[in-house]
């Protein structure tokens, strides 16, 4: 029984240890490199192992290459953009797909541009297939006030050489709004922006929009245009009612000064009859002090009265009635 454990142990660690080499040592790997054409020894995969590089990733991208024709990449060039926090496989895919389309890709521009953060091999397909964006509805104003809604297409294919360091979607969405919304604010009325839409592409596309990007602008399409609100109108009256608001304001601060400067003369009015009152006060002290000095007699204390009688008298005459005059027959 001792005997059969034993073997059994033995067993076991000489598969523990087959299990460990083969991991450490792809010996499939190797052959399987050998048999493509690609040169990679042993070592080499031990190696990758060691510095943890998959030697899976690095031996298929290899193999990926070589059956392109792409011979002059290095297993220590693809490493090293694996350590760099690359992705070999997308990078090896580019390199293929740019190669079988003619486009002029160097794998320093390939792993620049992954590590970059963008797609590489996606890239690549929008330089063979280009990619249609479109645009939120944007909104501009024709000169004669009537609002316009358009929406476009734009046609856009990646600009290898620009990818690094590029604007992206959203800058060629933004600056398409930008043109369509001048195209149309400099349009002398709407209908001729609805007789000729193409206009606007026209326009659109001679300012050069994709400089800065990492797209071509291929094309410019306007796909839809609707007649919005009349702005002019609602603007001329916001301007008249604010013009009213104005005008109801001057009123009444003319008002308010026509009311304060009434207020006023009354005021001065009440402070003349006070004086007034005041004076006619002084009157009998006057009188006595003129009889007893002698300066003012009886005669000429009746003379006063009359002339102050006949003045009451004169005044209620020319005062007018208000009572019905009776006919004469009556």
């Amino acid at each position: 029984m001792e005997s059969m454990y034993v073997s059994l142990g033995i067993i076991a660690g000489v598969i523990v240890l087959l299990i460990i080499f083969f991991h450490y040592v792809p010996f499939l790997l190797w052959i399987s490199a050998k048999v493509s054409g690609v040169n990679i020894s042993l070592l080499q995969l031990f190696l990758m192992r060691i510095r943890k590089v998959p030697p899976g990733a690095i031996t298929s991208a290899m193999i990926e290459a070589h059956k392109a024709g792409l011979k002059s990449l290095t297993r220590d060039e693809l490493e090293a953009h694996y350590l760099a926090g690359g992705h070999v496989e997308r990078v090896v895919h580019a390199l293929v797909s740019a190669s079988k389309a003619n486009i002029e890709l160097s794998f320093q521009m390939a792993t620049a541009i992954d590590l970059a953060g963008r797609d590489v091999f996606e890239a690549v397909q929008m330089s063979v297939n280009p990619k249609v964006i479109d645009t939120p509805p944007v909104t501009a104003v024709a000169k004669d006030g009537i609002q316009l809604i358009a929406k476009a297409r734009v046609t856009v294919r990646a600009n290898i050489k620009q990818l690094v360091g590029g604007a992206g979607e959203e800058t060629i969405l933004a600056r398409v709004g930008e043109g369509i919304v001048s195209s149309i604010g400099s349009s002398e009325n709407h209908k001729t922006v609805l007789e000729n839409p193409d206009s606007i592409s026209k326009l659109v596309l001679r300012k050069g929009l994709d400089a800065g990007t990492a797209f071509e602008i291929l094309s410019i399409d306007i796909a839809d245009i609707d007649i919005g609100k009349n702005i002019g109108a609602y603007l001329q009256m916001d301007q008249a009612q604010a013009d009213k608001n104005i005008a109801q304001a001057k009123a009444e601060e003319r008002r308010a000064m026509a009311v304060a400067l009434e207020q006023e003369m009354k005021a001065k009015a009440q402070e003349a009859r006070a004086k007034v009152i005041e004076a006619e006060a002084e009157v009998p002290k006057a009188m006595a002090d003129a009889f007893r000095s002698g300066n003012m007699g009886v005669m000429d204390y009746y003379k006063m009265k009359n002339i102050e009688a006949d003045t009451s008298m004169r005044e209620t005459i020319a005062k007018p009635t208000n009572r019905p005059s009776k006919p004469l027959n009556d």
